[in-house]
């Protein structure tokens, strides 16, 4: 775990070794910490996933960079704590980078049928409608970002896909999150987690999912999942992720926790992911 180097700046770039930074690790509700977003960072690329409401602050906060300065993302689903500053990104991306600076488009990282739900039932409102065509249509997806495919690896056990982003393997797979009632990932809105480069897991957001941890437990040197501190609705409670055997327990590190995270023992996890810190795999 390393701070930011001397110049308050994040390096988009770095000597080849996996980084994952957190700009934020709290939940969606938390007034003292900033949404659960991070970036990926690994030779000369770099992603960052999800980008909330308090993203653009977050990002300036954490790691002295703009919205601008990001040339990929990924986002796992769509509650404002995950893609509410998108619209942000996109319009910086179009009207600064492109325009002023001579930048490519920002990347997104999507599938088809996430991509269509993400404009039409969040996007497409704020940012169609800022210019037309010739003939008066007005703008889509693509107008704003460019589109990079991953490619469905599985949708047996779990609905996975995967992409390779430069020397960044990304493995994402459906979380059973959204609503409350869902009887399994299959019955769930679109919402997925991460496993990067064969080593680190990332839940996003899921309510307990135990043959999901399974699944990834013993490949994965770190997992980083969310929690909330109370029973039931659409994340894993504290008491339940208590019930996981401790070695798996012992490299649990836990995220997008609330304002009252000190009130919690957590001493038998590996502990709180923080944010603004620098996790590099050797």
């Amino acid at each position: 775990m390393n701070e930011i180097p001397g110049n308050g700046k994040l390096q988009l770039t770095n000597d080849g070794k996996l980084e994952l930074l957190f700009i934020g690790v709290g939940s969606a509700f938390a007034k003292t910490l900033f949404q659960t977003n991070f970036i990926a960072v690994k030779g000369d690329h770099h992603v960052l996933v999800d980008f909330g409401t308090t993203g653009p602050q977050a990002l300036r906060a954490t790691t002295g960079l703009e919205p601008v300065d990001i040339g990929v993302m990924l986002p796992t689903h769509s509650h404002s704590d995950h893609v509410g500053g998108m619209e942000c990104l996109g319009l910086t991306s179009r009207y600064v980078g492109v325009r002023f600076q001579n930048r490519p488009k920002l990347r997104v990282i999507i599938n088809e049928e996430y991509q269509r739900l993400l404009w039409d039932m969040t996007l497409k409102g704020g940012l169609a409608w800022n210019e037309v065509d010739q003939s008066g249509a007005p703008l889509e997806f693509d107008d704003y970002f460019d589109v990079v495919r991953p490619t469905l690896k599985s949708s047996g056990l779990r609905e996975i896909w995967e992409v390779d982003i430069g020397d960044i393997h990304l493995e994402m797979f459906r979380t059973k999150h959204i609503p409350e009632q869902a009887e399994s990932w299959k019955t769930s809105f679109i919402s997925y987690g991460l496993f990067i480069d064969n080593r680190v897991f990332c839940s996003v957001d899921t309510r307990f999912d135990r043959a999901l941890i399974d699944h990834y437990a013993e490949r994965s040197e770190v997992m980083f999942h969310d929690v909330q501190f109370f029973p039931g609705s659409v994340h894993a409670p504290l008491s339940e992720l208590k019930t996981l055997p401790a070695w798996i327990r012992q490299k649990m590190m836990l995220i997008h926790y609330s304002d009252d995270w000190a009130q919690h023992d957590i001493s038998d996890f590996a502990g709180y992911a923080i944010q603004g810190h620098r996790y590099v795999f050797e």
